[in-house]
């Protein structure tokens, strides 16, 4: 059979692994095709500069030249513009589209696959959300008969590893940065990875397979890392819990709010036996809960380009075994539902509240009232004395109050009232507790 042409766009680590393998590999990549790949051209924003492995005839300036004719294209250059115009305008010319952009799929998710399904072509991208690790095939394909309820995942390999090292070696938050910085597994800017917002990305991604429903990142409820300190995490260690910064994604059906879905990212405490807690390093794993299938995990490397590049050559497969055997492109409507995406308030969970108090009588008994009134049920309340105070000055304690299970506004407007009481000489830490 004929070669069919790949294009690339952008030739970074990933883009210089895929254009490698693809050279590399081509007599074994076209046995389990059918057919030969021939990558046709490689658009870059400079044509001059040598690309290791890519001989420099496939380089040009002019993406929009290079998809013309091809029938295969992959598209690694990242953000939303111009890679949404280039995407929608190769969709339209017939050629399948593989990506690994999660931003631009978490912005325009439902744009994207309309388009896709209009041409009858592929819009692939397993290579989005956790490198190497197969999830987005999986959750859309492989459980498309099952009803999956929840999606719980560590998504980001940064601050997992800065939260591993502060847990295991006792590090504090800006020497576990700087190390990853150091061993390439944080950017020189940090702030997506930190604030949570690459986490959020995948989460929308994955929200929106998993409910096949729209869910963008801006529906997503996001906190970072940045506040998680030291004495947080030797504190969730002596309850025994580890800080994780979890992405997770449900469908509620009794929320205060009505039937939706909730797509969230925060820092939270898991026990250290569930699965998840012993995922360390720069790892990447998902959790998923199903009916009939139930409890499902996915593990492995989340980012870096030979893991990454792994991705996206199994989507560029895909594709390309579906035009040798001329099948229909999106065989399905994966965004077939509209449930309303709820606000992280309408949610249930439970929290560890971490509170510096003046020791005095009354203080217990006043805080209790304050979770009284607001309808929240104190499960556990330890209290340990806050030792080598300067003399002369009020005795302190620290109270670590675990919840049980309530709607998380309620929660928030109990920590609220905690924090404005006389007694309360800070509010340390405010952490929801998963995986119970």
């Amino acid at each position: 059979m004929k070669s069919l042409r790949v294009a690339m766009l952008g030739c970074g680590v990933v883009g210089s692994e895929v254009a490698a393998r693809i050279l590399g590999h081509g007599e074994e990549l076209a046995a389990r095709i059918g057919a030969p790949l021939e990558l046709a051209a490689v658009a870059v924003r400079d044509a001059s500069k040598a690309r290791p492995g890519v001989p420099s005839e496939l380089l040009t300036t002019d993406a929009a030249a290079a998809i013309e004719g091809a029938d295969i294209v992959i598209e690694l250059i990242g953000g939303i513009e111009p890679a949404r115009e280039l995407i929608l305008s190769a969709l339209r010319s017939g050629a399948s589209v593989v990506t690994a952009n999660k931003a631009l799929l978490a912005s325009h998710y439902g744009e994207l696959m309309k388009a896709a399904d209009a041409a009858e072509v592929r819009l692939e991208h397993e290579a989005a959300v956790a490198g190497a690790i197969p999830i987005i095939r999986p959750v859309g394909n492989s459980l498309a008969g099952d009803r999956i309820t929840r999606v719980m995942g560590i998504v980001n390999g940064t601050t997992n590893y800065i939260l591993d090292q502060m847990d295991s070696e006792g590090w504090d938050f800006d020497t576990a940065l700087r190390t990853a910085q150091e061993l390439g597994y944080a950017e020189a800017d940090p702030t997506a990875d930190l604030g949570g917002h690459d986490a959020a990305a995948k989460a929308a991604i994955l929200a929106s397979i998993a409910f096949h429903t729209p869910v963008t990142i801006d529906d997503v409820s996001v906190e970072g890392i940045t506040e998680v300190s030291a004495d947080m995490v030797e504190t969730a260690r002596a309850q025994g819990f580890t800080i994780k910064l979890l992405a997770i994604c449900e469908e509620l059906s009794d929320s205060p709010e009505g039937p939706g879905v909730s797509a969230r990212v925060y820092p939270a405490l898991l026990p250290r036996e569930h699965v998840l807690a012993s995922v360390g390093g720069a790892f990447n794993a998902v959790f998923i809960e199903a009916e009939a299938a139930g409890e499902l995990m996915f593990y492995g490397q989340g980012a870096g380009g030979a893991p990454t590049s792994s991705a996206v050559l199994g989507d560029v497969v895909s594709v390309a075994r579906r035009k040798v055997l001329g099948g229909r492109g999106q065989y399905e409507r994966r965004l077939t539902t509209r449930l309303p995406v709820l606000p992280i308030s309408a949610i249930t969970t439970r929290y560890q509240i971490t509170l510096d108090v003046f020791d005095r009588p009354g203080v217990l008994s006043r805080i209790a009232e304050v979770f009284a009134e607001e309808g929240v049920s104190i499960e556990l309340v330890q209290q340990t004395q806050i030792e080598d105070e300067p003399a002369g000055t009020p005795q302190r304690a620290k109270l670590v109050i675990a919840t049980h299970a309530g709607i998380d506004a309620a929660l928030r407007r109990t920590v609220d009232r905690l924090a404005e009481l006389e007694a309360v000489n800070a509010l340390s830490s405010v952490l929801r507790i998963e995986g119970h």
